[in-house]
């Protein structure tokens, strides 16, 4: 099987997530797609973030019905700061023979990879599919196999689709009052006003 992952915060989840994982899916033939929500990621560590609990409801929420997606609680579950390379690895050995990883980033994150804790063992344990962000510039492979070598050969990047949504300003615009139903899925935006999230930011 080959398996995508998508970790982040997921503070909302919104479309462009699942947009993504979607498009991963299709693409790469993937069995099935893990979001994978943040613990203490240690890039965000001056960010305030939300709990936990409301950010697994979220996904569950937003990836409800579709049985291709899964919900991993692997990071959640670890205590201190999370890296990627310890979650891929962790999810690496639940795997059968023949099983394959598929870690989905966007393309500003494949740029700063080599400040990452271990890349070259990351790239190891699994391939990178790299999708772009409509901020961020095509990554320079050439550099970045300098910096990480072999990397160019684990590496799928994809050219959709072109996401412009992000998790900050739908947080901006509930604290405005402002409608997100354009950006996050129904269920989402009504846990959202439930719980009063972000109503202060």
């Amino acid at each position: 099987m080959n398996i995508g992952v998508l970790g982040g915060t997921f503070d909302p989840i919104h479309l462009g997530h699942l947009l993504v994982a979607e498009e991963a899916k299709a693409k790469l033939d993937l069995t099935e797609v893990l979001f994978v929500p943040a613990g203490e990621p240690w890039l965000k560590a001056n960010n305030a973030i939300s709990p936990a609990e409301h950010r697994l409801e979220m996904v569950r929420l937003a990836i409800a019905g579709k049985a291709y997606f899964k919900l991993s609680t692997t990071e959640i579950e670890r205590a201190g700061p999370t890296y990627t390379v310890d979650t891929i690895a962790e999810l690496q050995a639940r795997l059968n023979a023949g099983d394959e990883l598929f870690f989905i980033l966007g393309w500003d994150n494949l740029n700063q990879l080599p400040q990452w804790r271990e890349p070259a063992r990351l790239i190891k344990l699994c391939r990178l599919v790299a999708v772009p962000r409509v901020d961020s510039a095509l990554p320079d492979l050439g550099s970045l196999e300098k910096a990480i070598p072999g990397l160019s050969q684990r590496v799928v990047r994809l050219d959709e689709p072109r996401v412009d949504i992000n998790a900050s300003e739908i947080r901006r615009r509930v604290a405005w009052g402002l409608s997100i139903s354009q950006l996050v899925p129904e269920a989402v935006e009504r846990y959202i006003r439930e719980q009063k999230l972000y109503s202060s930011e």
